[in-house]
């Protein structure tokens, strides 16, 4: 117990980072194969769609709405 490392002790109050109110949502979209599909970083995944513009508008979507 005597023989402590400098520099390492215990941790009193660590900040933590604030919290948004809302997510931040990225999108992009992807190709697989004949399809294409939209994501978010959050997570979100769109159906995939034959039109590159429909999943386009898919994470547009996703985006204006918060998610939804």
């Amino acid at each position: 117990m005597g023989n402590r490392l400098p520099g390492i002790g215990t941790v009193g109050r660590v900040a933590q980072p604030e919290e948004t109110s809302a997510q931040e949502h990225r999108t992009t979209t992807a190709e697989q194969g004949r399809f294409c599909v939209a994501r978010c970083a959050c997570g979100w995944r769109g159906p995939a769609r034959r039109a590159r513009s429909s999943a386009r508008r898919d994470a547009e979507t996703h985006e204006t709405e918060g998610g939804l």
